[in-house]
Order: structure tokens, then sequence, then C-alpha cells
């Protein structure tokens, strides 16, 4: 069973180019499901996993308290697994075919109001190399909407500040070019010319844009710590997490009469569905500004 999960994980990387986050949250889930599958008496091989064998381990992650988003999960995961076994012909058949998922609750993402955005994005000094670093970042992830993993990725040849443009690779290793405000590109030449060089360190030799104080590529759980530190000077209340820019540069696009499909193509979402979810927090927050100042509400 290990020896099939490594060619599975092989596959998504190398044949399905996946990301490194959604290959280890691949392996981590069908990790659980074998190690459960092993402890069933009368399953040896894979090919005696049956669909009651499965329904067997989502009851058990459900007894566990698991939420409806982790079950659905990891059956996605279950059943690129069991799909990719029956493709390579290790089984005959796929015990996870009629699965039902459990019905998600979509959750309205949370953003901030425009006077918040603006409080944030003032927050970092701009006398150190640091502070226009931690400027830059804000301004060009509220300026494109992309997720921190795609932030954190870019290097120096893939912003082109002339043309006004940040060339973005994305989930499934797909490119998008996602346009730049004039802020965003002031902001960003005022760091490449005095921030960026002093963080810069002989020993490292990155085309990182974003370097943290050693000069090497900022991570993503750095990234998540400046974020807090800056949200607590900005005196923002609201629980911020590395989405939240992006939801609100969705969320005030469609706002302010963007096209869905637009705003769908800058995020990279395969499906508009996704998207859409944004038309609900624009709906919502229109209900509660007329509930607040309209004086017959």
């Amino acid at each position: 069973m290990e020896d099939r999960l490594r060619d599975f994980i092989h596959f998504l990387i190398v044949e399905k180019g996946l990301s490194q986050n959604t290959v280890v949250s691949y392996e981590r889930d069908l990790k659980n499901y074998l190690k459960f599958i092993r402890n069933i008496e009368d399953v040896t091989i894979l090919n005696q996993i049956s669909r009651m064998n499965i329904v067997q381990f989502l009851k058990f992650l459900s007894e566990q308290g698991k939420s409806s988003k982790t079950l659905a999960r990891h059956i996605a995961s279950i059943r690129s697994f069991h799909q990719f076994l029956l493709r390579e012909k290790v089984t005959d058949q796929d015990p996870s075919v009629h699965l039902e998922t459990p019905q998600l609750e979509r959750k309205l993402p949370k953003i901030l109001s425009l006077e918040e955005v603006e409080a944030l994005l003032e927050t970092p000094e701009q006398s150190t190399p640091i502070g226009k670093r931690d400027k830059g970042m804000l301004e060009i992830l509220y300026a494109t909407g992309m997720r921190v993993s795609e932030l954190i990725s870019l290097n120096m040849d893939d912003v082109h500040l002339t043309m006004g443009f940040v060339r973005c690779i994305g989930k499934g290793n797909k490119e998008r070019i996602i346009p730049l405000g004039s802020k965003a590109i002031e902001v960003l030449t005022t760091y490449l010319e005095t921030g960026r060089p002093k963080l810069r360190k002989p020993k490292y030799n990155t085309d990182a844009l974003f370097l943290n104080h050693h000069g090497n590529r900022l991570t993503r759980q750095g990234f998540w710590k400046i974020l807090k530190g800056l949200a607590t000077k900005a005196n923002i209340e609201k629980e911020l997490t590395p989405h939240t820019l992006r939801h609100s540069f969705a969320t005030h696009l469609l706002e302010n009469g963007a096209d869905l499909r637009a705003v769908q193509e800058m995020l990279g979402h395969a499906d508009i569905s996704t998207t859409q979810i944004y038309t609900h927090v624009t709906k919502t927050r229109l209900k509660e500004v007329y509930s607040k100042f309209h004086p017959r509400a």
C-alpha cells in the first residue's frame, strides 16, 4: 500500500503539477485512510477495499468531530487515489465511485473595509528597508488579489513596473498576468531601489522579490507573523488571515462594478462559482448599509 501511495504522490507532482501544499494535503489524508484500512481484518490488498470500508473510515472521522469540509477533502483524496489505481491496473474496481460528498456550509469570507485597508497599508514604517518591503507586499496583495504562496514565490523578473503588471504562477502551475495600480507601482519602485538592496546578502544568490532580514526568500510563516504585527499596530480588531486582503480585493472590485469574469481571471479561479461567493458578500454588505442608514429600515 505504501508503494502505491508513493507512486500516486509522484504522479501528482510530476504529471499533475500540483503545488507542494496540495500534495502534502493529499499525502496526509491518504496516510490516515490507509492506516485505518490496514486495521480491517479481511482487507490485505488494495483490490479488496470496498465502498463499505470507505464509509467506515468516514464514520470514524465524523466520530472524531471532523468537519464536513475535512470529510469532503478526504473523499476527494480517496477518489483521486482509487481512480489512479484503476487507471494503472493495480485494481479492477473503484470503491469510491458512488460516495456522496457532504453538503458544505459556505461561510462568507471576512473582509476589511476600505478604511481598514487604508490603515493597514499605511502602517509599515517607510524609513527602514523592512518597512519598505512590508508596504510593498501589502500593496501588491491588495492590488492583485494574489495568494500569499504566490506572493512569496515572486521573483525579480515576474514584476514589470514599466508595463504595469505582475506575472504570477498559481495553483496547478498555471500562469496569469495581473495589472498593477499606480500606487503599487510607486511603492514597489521604492522598495526595489532603496529597500531590497539593503536586505540582500552576498551569501544568498536569490532572485526572490521579497527578502527576509537574513537576505533569503521570505516564507509564508514569516509573512503571517508580519501581518499579525501590522494589524495590531493598525488597531484592526478583526481576525486577519493571509487571505483577508485577497477577499477584500475581490469584494471591493465587485462593489465598484467590476465584471465577475474579470475578477475570476485575476484571482485565478478555475470555476466561476468559486468567485460568485464574493457577490453574496457584496449583497450582505449592501443590506447592512441599508439597515444602518435608511430612515425606514
